[in-house]
């Protein structure tokens, strides 16, 4: 008897680990159960975009909710804008949205915190979008304003949350205050490992709203998710992350921005590659041009050189768990061979840096392991306090 109960025992916990292990994921905004029928009646202000859709059928939040009979009354759009189309740093006009007839505030314009005028008459508002993990993609920035807004005018919050797809590794400096910007708003590392969820009970939980307000958070989290998985994005989040492989890439490559170089912007790969019509060691071609999502890139018609990233994906950075300067110290130390080096770096680098010591440490020669043990002790106290806002199991390595 002993041995049969013993066997039943282990049968069940074997049961139960398959059947969690297969459990499918599911982002906060399919589990509907968990917020919408405590939004029935209310009226309703969703922050969303192209990314915020739901079930196999990949239907948008708002068609979703209305057809529930949720009372959506007004829609908040972030850079790229409602339906992800425009340019970075394109400022996105407020519009009436032709399929709904919904107002579309732009948070991306002439304004990027919503104004009390626009929460007027708002019981709570939603908050729905896909982010990639980094310090410097701005729909955090975007959700950062949300929360201070509706922290100011009593108004609740809720996030939807969705996967890190750059959830598996923390790596970078610590934004220094000196260097915020609407790129860079927290003191955390470019990568910082965090959904927007987590992230935003970080900011509600270390005082970074404006004059330490705090709004009233609700995160609904998703189901079967943890930071050591990889999440393949179903919606390209912005133009010019095309794909998954742009979107490990960007983290490191998104610094060529902040210099002389093209990221390959008005190719069909950018975020893939990097070069200058002057940088002659590549070997790959390419040239600019017009098209959307980059209607003028730099070096636009201008045949340029440079090398091709299609060899680290997703197994390089699992592997490493580290952003790569491979590609930029490489860059500068060719141009400052050919006199060039005073003029390499742009004032934006900072920005995206959130420090001058990254810029000094390509100048003084310094590789890209060695570039990121200058933060390890950072990184460490950034780890302790991260601890405190995980919702989910944290990655392993």
């Amino acid at each position: 008897m002993k041995i049969v109960s013993v066997i039943a025992v282990l049968l069940f916990f074997a049961t139960s680990v398959f059947s969690q292990a297969t459990k499918p994921l599911l982002v906060g905004a399919e589990r509907m159960m968990e917020y919408v029928p405590g939004i029935m009646g209310k009226s309703v202000g969703l922050v969303v975009n192209h990314t915020s859709v739901v079930g196999p059928k990949q239907a948008h939040l708002v068609d979703t909710l209305l057809a529930k009979r949720v009372k959506v009354t007004k829609v908040f759009a972030p850079e790229h804008g409602f339906r992800g189309t425009a340019d970075a740093g394109q400022e996105i006009n407020s519009e009436t949205d032709p399929l709904t007839g919904l107002p579309v505030i732009s948070l991306y314009g002439a304004t990027k915190k919503p104004t009390p005028e626009h929460l007027k008459g708002l019981d709570v508002v939603i908050f729905d979008i896909q982010d990639v993990g980094v310090r410097f993609f701005t729909y955090i920035s975007t959700m950062h304003y949300v929360m201070e807004a509706c922290a100011e005018a009593g108004i609740p919050v809720i996030i939807l949350d969705r996967p890190n797809p750059n959830g598996f590794y923390v790596d970078g400096p610590i934004m220094d205050s000196t260097f915020k910007s609407f790129i860079g708003m927290h003191p955390i590392p470019v990568v910082h490992g965090l959904t927007v969820g987590e992230l935003a009970k970080m900011i509600n939980g270390e005082l970074w709203l404006k004059d330490s307000v705090q709004c009233k958070l609700t995160v609904i989290p998703c189901a079967s998710y943890n930071h050591d998985m990889t999440y393949d994005l179903p919606i390209k989040p912005s133009p010019n992350l095309p794909n998954m492989q742009a979107v490990y890439l960007y983290p490191s490559v998104c610094f060529f921005e902040g210099t002389i170089m093209s990221v390959g912007r008005g190719t069909d790969r950018p975020f893939q590659l990097y070069g200058h019509p002057e940088f002659l060691i590549g070997d790959y071609e390419f040239t600019p041009t017009s098209m959307p999502g980059a209607k003028e890139p730099p070096y636009k018609n201008q045949p340029s050189r440079g090398f091709e990233l299609q060899e680290f994906g997703l197994e390089h950075f699992l592997r490493n768990r580290t952003l790569d300067f491979q590609w930029v110290t490489q860059a500068y130390q060719y141009f400052k061979e050919q006199g060039k080096g005073d003029t390499f770096f742009t004032p934006f680098f900072e920005k995206l840096a959130g420090t001058t010591m990254l810029r000094e440490m390509i100048i003084n020669g310094y590789t890209s392991q060695e570039i990121s043990m200058q933060w390890q002790a950072d990184k460490d106290k950034y780890m302790l306090m991260r601890k405190k806002y995980l919702l989910y199991p944290d990655f392993t390595n």
